[in-house]
This record gives C-alpha cells, structure tokens and sequence, in this order.
C-alpha cells in the first residue's frame, strides 16, 4: 500500500517537473509515513511511476539521404535520384525496467540503474523538403520502370537513414540524454524523502554513457 501511495506521488512529482520544473525544498516524507524513508522503497515506487511513462524520448535528430536507382530495358535506362531529409526518434522502451536492474549501494549511497537500448523510431520523411531528379522518361513512360525506381529509392531512403541514425556519434548523444532523464527521475523523488544519493544510469555495452 505504501509503495503504491509512493508511486502516486513519485508520478505527480515527475509529471510536474517535466511540465514546470518543480523546485523540491526540504520537506522529506518522514512526517507522511512516520518512519524514516527507506531508499529501496522510494527507488522501487520510482521505478513504478517511470515505468508509467511508458516510452521515452530523450532524442530526436535530423538526416539527410541522397540515393540513386537505375533501370535498363529495351536499350533504354532511366535513373531517378532523391535527396530526402528525415527525422529519426531515439526512443527508451521505460516498461521493460524490472527491479532487477536497479541496485542499491548502501556505502556508497548510489543507485545503479541498468537500462534498455535505446531504439529508433521512424525515420519521419519531410515530404516538402524532398528534392527528385530524374533521367529516361522515355522508358519511364512505357515501362513501369518509375514505380520500380521509386520502390527501390524509399527502400534506400529509409535504410540510408536508419544507418546514418545509428552512427556513433548520435547514438552517443541519445544515450547519455536518456540516461540523465532516468537518473533525474529517480533522483528527485529520493531528494524529496530527504535522502543524500547519487543516481546512476547505464546502458549495456561499451558505450556505457
């Protein structure tokens, strides 16, 4: 029961710091609960309120694809080449945290939160922005050849994109946001029970950012 009362409260606690950024003072939880606050407790009702936020997004960039397709039939060709911008999401999947990711040091008075990959989401064409030019519309008009460059130009758009999205750099940058928000929501509400500890967040890998 306190554990989900503490929840309740952990979610308006990061629903309000997210909307406005609350600002905590002094007050602990001791006077609520007539106990001391215990850490586990308040990092276990945390994990509850995060894993209520469903999916994260603690990034979001944009790229560009420049791709070409050619068709040869009948002694003719065509070629049709797209320079497309999209946007890529970077996205933390907060339902598959488990109490077993988290771990508490009581000497050190740190909780280690071990977190999902990141994911990408999209990528998100801008269909305004998109530049196309084309070559042989002689085939192209007695052929389907168009539809087939075509089909073949969003297969590479998107799998252009995806690539340039999963670089180093930006996962880098993906993954260290994602980390500080999830350490954010775990610190504030062990502030506001008036506990002195340090959050940290990890991801799997060499990359540990």
């Amino acid at each position: 029961m306190i554990r989900k009362l503490l929840a309740a409260i952990i979610l308006l606690l990061i629903g309000a710091a997210i909307g406005g950024g609350l600002m905590l003072g002094g007050k602990t939880w001791d006077g609520w609960f007539g106990r001391g606050p215990d850490p586990v407790t308040v990092a276990a009702a945390s994990l509850d309120a995060v894993r209520e936020q469903n999916r994260l997004v603690p990034f979001v960039a944009s790229f560009v694809a420049a791709v070409s397709s050619e068709q040869r039939r009948f002694g003719l060709s065509a070629r049709k080449t797209l320079i497309v911008p999209g946007l890529v999401r970077y996205e933390v999947d907060l339902a598959r945290l488990t109490e077993q990711d988290l771990s508490w040091d009581a000497e050190t008075q740190t909780l280690t939160i071990a977190l999902p990959p990141v994911e990408l989401s999209g990528p998100q064409i801008n269909l305004n922005a998109m530049q196309e030019f084309r070559d042989g519309r002689l085939l192209m008009a007695v052929t389907d050849a168009e539809a087939q460059l075509d089909a073949a130009n969003r297969k590479a758009v998107e799998k252009t994109l995806l690539r340039q999205a999963g670089g180093e750099m930006p996962m880098r940058l993906a993954r260290t946001a994602a980390a500080r928000a999830i350490e954010r929501s775990f610190a504030m509400p062990l502030r506001a029970a008036g506990l002195d500890a340090k959050v940290v967040a990890r991801f799997a890998g060499p990359d540990r950012s």
